[in-house]
């Protein structure tokens, strides 16, 4: 096994039993549901904005080990930033996910973990679920849901 591909085990593993920020922030100034049909993972992710700035994230959900993980890893990775830094950082991790293709050469909380997820293309929409769910968050304020089949 690589070594990437051993660490993304471990952070997979590490991330689906001890998840960050594994909580409904109430009250929160963002919110989006994501939804993937296909394996039934659903994962709620929470924002609270100071501004156009992540004060806070959360998320809650039932989802496999990977999209708990990237959901885990997501609320570590935005807080701090802005909303147009954040939806550069989704474009990058989509891309990452879908392509192995980093595009950048520092990620924030193990996020590089996640181009091993472009070995197994049935998983990949595990992994970006959180992060169309932080998007339509972004975009649409609070309620919405978005599925990996849009």
């Amino acid at each position: 096994m690589s070594e990437l591909a051993d660490l993304y085990q471990r952070v997979v593993i590490e991330h689906n039993r001890s998840p960050r920020h594994y909580n409904k922030l109430d009250p929160c100034t963002h919110h989006a549901t994501g939804y993937n049909p296909l394996c039934g993972d659903e994962v709620e992710l929470y924002l609270r904005m100071d501004g156009n700035r992540v004060r806070e994230a959360g998320f809650q959900g039932e989802s496999c080990a990977i999209a708990t993980a990237s959901a885990s890893m997501l609320t570590e990775a935005v807080r701090g930033l802005d909303a147009e830094a954040i939806r550069e950082l989704a474009r990058a991790v989509s891309r990452l996910i879908r392509d192995g293709d980093p595009g950048a050469d520092e990620w924030p909380a193990d996020l590089d973990v996640l181009g091993v997820v472009s070995r197994f293309p049935g998983r990949s929409k595990c992994a970006e679920l959180p992060w169309k769910a932080l998007t339509t968050a972004l975009d649409a304020g609070s309620g919405d849901t978005v599925s990996t089949e849009e």
